[in-house]
């Protein structure tokens, strides 16, 4: 066996570990879900749940409490008392007194009963804002730390690749850029406050076959290495970020969870990460029950110790009696142990854990103040996408006498927020329990912003089922109406308990139920429609765009939030302007996935074959309020391949309202040695302009922007032609320049910036 190395830790790491009994080492690899009961809020949950007493489990002290406040509604002052009463014991009546790192979900704000719930990460892709999502991120980890919690498990940086997959609303977008920078941005927010980011799921787990979920992944070397891999390499290498988990993927017939090349070999000795690896739920055992790569938990323990995982959570089943066995048999190397201790103590080091003395809990925690109701507001209205308008949108208050407010999301708080916010993820198994904060639905917030134009809410139809009794008076409602507004969409939820959401995959892309249909319907009587889609995957609607039933205005939100409402309403009125933009393509149908806008040549239509994968709208479109304009872009004619590139745009508000455009800079390699995209983003940049204003957007854009990896797997740049171009989407070429790339092939290092640099100049005024 080689000779395991041990991470360097300071003197009083050592000397603390150097103390440490066997089960005392063990103690600190593992958590405990002081709270796990029937609720099914992780996969596998209740097979899976540990039967050994907390005060058993903790005698030597403990690793990691699991979700202290994310699986039932507690009282957040209460729950803290208890806590910090808990951490003085561990530090008191365990011999080396050792507090336990306290973990939570924090994906979409803080899982905890009252606390604040932020849009989806779909919606932070939507905004195309890293520096909102950076604040967003700041204010979770302010509330983290009040309540003594030290480790979040945020962000989802797995790239889109199958809309079917019920995860989507977890994850940011489809294009590894955007999810790189805006994922990057969160780590950075989380960790500014002192909170150590997680980054999920490493890696492959959105490329599961057919986009169900735990499924096996097909990816290649060069898919991993150009799409699945840089988001993570980007938060590893820019944000800094303290902990990684491993999904429950198995790439090509190897669980990641046992796979010593990529949680050692790529993340560590490539990346340089130096933080700790923890395991998903479960996910070591799973090598012995799902993966059947390891023929007891024992052996299972030794296969993720061996490939880099530290710690097991949510508890400890095969880290403590199964793992010792082993390692008194002399099956495993004690060795191995010795690394993931040194490393766990070492996050505790440097949480400040080995000198908190547990004083004095909260007597009061605000977790929903209204700062963080300003962000949540602020975040909802730039991802709000707008898909179509033929000009009935912004209402116009005065000239609307009725409102027609219909459908099965239109007065559903629920129907705003994603799987694992605490409302959908925890608070679906307490009904009787309050929501904890103030969540006006749609409906109620269009009645606050067209007072007195709106009658009570008709539903129509479920969000799924085959009950059409409700359509005809919704159908009056709307006949009856200057306007119709429909609300549809999905119902997020865990293992079958919505229509999107973690084990909620779908083998077809229309509205779920009889959605589709209510909106026809409602289409039918001539009154002008708006359809607003609340979901957490983007579904085939193409017949809603530009279909012989096509709403006159489609609004898509990705679960927005507490705010979302609010948001809404407020781009309906025209008191706020739409300036999201898909970060992910709309499909075309369920039969064209997975598709990616990432695609080579080969991937998309042609004339022999009669299937169309053409989404029904592209990555990076959305509509504003007003028009810009995009020319002179302006790019070196020739440069050498290791030589960064400026390129510039002008942008001119040409239209009669002010608004913010999303500058969306693509380049294509036309001919490399292995098939490149046709189309591939670049950089991007939110701009505000006034009617009539114009400035130039500059992007200097490092070589590592355009590299990929090639035969050897080295990832380069070679020489040859690179266009560029500036556009509404992926596919819109509003304004273009070639440059041609000389010189010998570059080979990308680790001191090639792979992030792009953003200017905007100073506004010329009309």
């Amino acid at each position: 066996m080689s000779r395991i190395e041990l991470p360097p830790v300071s003197e009083r790491v050592r000397a603390l570990h150097a103390q440490m009994t066997l089960d005392e080492k063990l103690a600190q690899l593992v958590g405990y879900w002081v709270d796990q009961g029937d609720e099914l809020v992780a996969p596998m949950a209740g097979e899976m749940a540990t039967s050994t007493k907390y005060e058993d489990a903790s005698a030597h002290g403990i690793g990691h409490l699991t979700r202290v406040y994310g699986t039932r509604p507690v009282d957040p002052v209460e729950r803290a008392a208890w806590l910090w009463s808990e951490q003085r014991r561990l530090r008191e009546q365990t011999r080396l007194g050792i507090p336990a790192i306290v973990h939570e979900e924090c994906l979409t704000g803080l899982a905890a009963w009252k606390a604040a719930t932020f849009p989806t990460p779909l919606a932070w892709g939507a905004s195309f804002d890293p520096a909102l999502v950076e604040e967003m991120g700041r204010l979770i980890g302010g509330s983290m730390r009040q309540l003594g919690i030290h480790q979040g498990l945020a962000p989802v940086l797995d790239v889109i690749r199958d809309p079917r997959w019920g995860r989507v609303d977890e994850c940011i977008g489809e294009d590894p850029y955007v999810v790189g920078t805006v994922g990057t941005a969160y780590v950075r927010g989380l960790q500014d406050a002192g909170i150590h980011a997680t980054l999920k799921h490493f890696v492959g787990y959105s490329a599961s076959q057919s986009g169900r979920n735990h499924a096996p992944v097909h990816a290649g070397p060069r898919e991993l290495a150009d799409v699945l891999l840089p988001p993570f390499e980007m938060a590893v290498r820019d944000g800094g970020v303290r902990s990684v988990m491993n999904s429950y993927a198995e790439i090509d017939g190897v669980p990641v969870a046992a796979s010593e090349e990529l949680l050692t070999s790529v993340l560590r000795e490539e990346w340089g990460f130096d933080g700790v690896v923890v395991s998903d739920y479960f996910s070591v055992a799973f090598l012995h029950t799902m993966h059947a790569v390891a023929q007891d938990l024992g052996e299972a323990a030794a296969l993720a110790l061996a490939a880099g995982i530290d710690v097991e959570l949510p508890t400890g089943d095969a880290f403590t009696a199964p793992l010792a066995e082993a390692l008194r048999s002399g099956a495993v190397d004690e060795a191995l142990v010795d690394r993931a201790v040194l490393r766990v103590l070492a996050e505790k080091e440097e949480l400040g854990l080995l000198d908190e003395t547990f004083d004095e809990p909260p007597a009061a925690i605000d977790l929903d103040t209204p700062e963080h109701r300003a962000v949540a507001r602020r975040l909802a209205e730039e991802s709000l996408v707008l898909l179509s308008n033929g000009g009935v949108l912004p209402l116009d208050a005065a000239s609307i006498g009725r409102l027609a407010i219909i459908g099965p999301n239109a007065d559903s708080a629920e129907a705003l927020m994603g799987c694992y916010s605490f409302v959908n993820h925890v608070l679906a198994h307490h009904p009787d329990v309050p929501l904890g904060l103030e969540l006006p639905s749609v409906f109620e917030a269009l009645r606050a912003e067209f007072p007195g134009s709106a009658p009570e809410a008709v539903r129509g139809c479920d969000v799924s089922g085959d009950d059409a009794s409700g359509i005809a008076e919704a159908v009056a409602a709307a006949a009856a109406s200057d306007v119709a507004v429909v609300v549809v969409g999905d119902r997020a939820g865990l293992f079958g308990r919505g229509t999107v959401g973690e084990g909620n995959d779908v083998d077809d892309l229309e509205l779920p139920g009889l959605q589709r249909r209510l909106v026809e319907e409602v289409v039918s009587t001539g009154v002008p429609t708006v359809m607003i889609v609340l979901s957490g995957r983007p579904y085939a609607i193409g017949w809603a765009i530009d279909g012989p039933a096509a709403p006159a205005a489609v609004l898509q939100a990705f679960f927005p939030g507490e705010e979302g409402a609010s948001a809404i309403a407020a781009v309906l009125s025209g008191r706020a302007a739409p300036s999201g933009r898909l970060p992910v393509s709309l499909p075309r149908s369920a039969g064209a996935q997975p598709y990616t806008y990432l695609h080579p040549i080969l991937g998309g239509p042609s004339e022999i074959t009669s299937a169309d994968s053409t989404p029904a709208l592209p990555f990076g479109h959305g509509l504003t309020y007003t028009g810009f304009e995009h020319s002179r872009l302006s790019a070196p004619t020739e440069s050498a391949t290791g030589a960064d590139l400026p390129v510039t745009v002008e942008v001119r508000n040409v239209g009669e309202r002010s608004g913010v455009d999303v500058v969306q800079l693509y380049a294509r390699d036309l001919y490399a040695s292995v098939t490149r995209p046709v189309a591939q983003l670049v950089g991007y940049a939110r701009v505000a302009l006034e009617p009539g204003e114009t400035t130039v957007v500059r992007f200097d854009v490092p070589v590592g922007r355009l590299s990929f990896t090639d035969r050897r797997g080295a990832r380069v740049v070679e020489p040859g032609d690179i266009e560029f171009w500036v556009g509404g989407s992926c596919e819109d070429r509003e304004t273009s320049s070639t440059t041609r790339l000389v010189g010998p092939v570059h080979e990308i290092g680790p001191a090639d910036a792979r992030t792009v640099s953003v200017s905007v100049a100073a506004v010329v005024p009309r």
